[in-house]
């Protein structure tokens, strides 16, 4: 079924969002999740951090005469619904948690541009036809996974996730959510039935060089990357660094040595041109100088766009991984932290916001993106679309990142007028 597309002039064709105040929401959810003495954004999902920026979101929804609530996943629900229709809604939204040493921009740009575009709508007095629901969802930045929230609302979740889920401290999911006044059980009664979704949207900075080096201040996104999360372990044995022969060891980090050595490798033969893998965190024990590691636990992230070629390289790195623990003497385990599946936006959402774009005369850029989202789960259930804005230098997940006003502008007024075509508008 096509979407139904208001291609006339429709009501609030000229208008835009209050730059001045979504640059000013942004700098002041910037400070929640502060630590002094380290630089960046420390909002990791659940922590002090992230329940500063929730209550500071929240505020925002109530000063500005919306309603709102959070659901048992803590996801922050806003609604735009001024004549209380019970109809499919027309969902937009992204998160507010963070990883470690973060910017201002990665998720909060979609959650604040998202609550600009409602009080745009609400100040100029137009009504959709459709309900809007605006979302902050809970942990997209994989603390226990990752797109926790938008996973609770797809219903993607089982009591075994709730159980089993453990950030890299292992510090669990259900312990997490009870500090902060959550029953983790209650991210299984979340679901929106997708019956009750129209279509979703979600406004977010590239998070690469592509849009930059071009010059192109929007990015439509045709698909999204799928992420296997791994945590693995070689396990051997540890010993004098002085009186153990080299050809005598069992030394766990020359095997993860070995292994990071050979991923250009494995992408190379099973992987495409998309394809990356990444090992961003590694541990020795015992961890000392003179001792030989007997354990070297490690992540391990590959994604690529296409369900086979993950699949493919899923195979092969068990298969390295045995063969270097086989011929080091040594043992390999690993647990599989999360794997979300590569998602497509839908072929009408597309439509919409490239339409929106031409009569905005800005230029763009269809793409794919190799970072995970909440759209990628929501595409589980429902149509999505995807709009991008420059990173400068390509940088994110880091206290560089950085987007020009002017194209957080230009992307937030794209969102604004996909939402009034997707929605339907009337004067009061």
């Amino acid at each position: 079924m096509n979407l139904e597309l208001h291609r006339s002039i429709y009501p609030g064709f000229f208008m835009n969002i209050n730059t001045e105040r979504l640059l000013s929401y942004l700098n002041e959810l910037s400070q929640k999740g502060k630590i002094s003495g380290l630089q960046g954004i420390y909002r990791l999902a659940f922590s002090e951090g992230d329940l500063a920026g929730r209550a500071f979101f929240k505020e925002k929804i109530n000063a500005a005469g919306l309603s709102e609530f959070t659901d048992g996943c803590g996801n922050i629900h806003a609604f735009y619904n001024p004549d209380k229709l019970d109809l499919p809604e027309v969902i937009i939204g992204s998160h507010i948690d963070s990883v470690p040493a973060a910017g201002h921009l990665d998720g909060s740009l979609g959650v604040m541009a998202g609550l600009e575009c409602l009080i745009s709508l609400k100040e100029q007095g137009l009504k959709p036809e459709r309900p809007i629901r605006l979302i902050a969802f809970s942990d997209e930045e994989g603390r226990f996974g990752g797109t926790l929230g938008s996973m609770a609302i797809a219903g993607d979740l089982t009591p075994e996730m709730i159980e089993s889920s453990k950030d890299l401290n292992g510090i669990s999911l259900k312990q997490a959510m009870q500090a902060a006044g959550l029953n983790a059980k209650d991210c299984l009664q979340c679901r929106i039935h997708p019956d009750k979704i129209h279509c979703f949207l979600e406004l977010h900075i590239e998070q690469g060089p592509v849009l930059d080096q071009l010059k192109i201040p929007i990015g439509i996104v045709e698909g999204i990357a799928g992420i296997m999360k791994w945590n693995v372990r070689f396990i051997g044995v540890s010993n004098h660094a002085g009186t153990t022969p080299m050809n005598l060891r069992q030394d766990a980090f020359l095997a993860l040595s070995e292994f990071s050595l050979n991923i250009k490798k494995i992408l190379d033969q099973s992987g495409s041109e998309r394809s990356v893998a990444t090992i961003g965190k590694v541990q020795l024990s015992p961890g000392t100088a003179n001792t030989i590691p007997e354990t070297a636990s490690f992540s391990l992230d590959f994604r690529d766009t296409d369900p086979e070629i993950l699949s493919a390289l899923q195979k092969e790195f068990r298969k390295e991984l045995s063969r270097i623990a086989r011929e080091n003497r040594i043992m390999f385990e690993f647990d599989v932290l999360s794997s979300i599946e590569p998602a497509k936006c839908d072929p009408d959402v597309i439509s919409v916001i490239e339409e929106t774009v031409k009569e905005r005369n800005l230029n763009y850029k269809k793409m794919m993106s190799g970072a995970v989202h909440d759209t990628q789960v929501m595409a589980h259930i429902t149509r999505t679309g995807m709009i991008f804005v420059p990173s400068c230098g390509g940088r994110s997940h880091s206290t560089a990142e950085w987007t020009h006003p002017e194209d957080l502008e230009a992307g937030a007024n794209v969102l604004l007028h996909a939402i009034l075509k997707l929605s339907g508008v009337k004067h009061d």
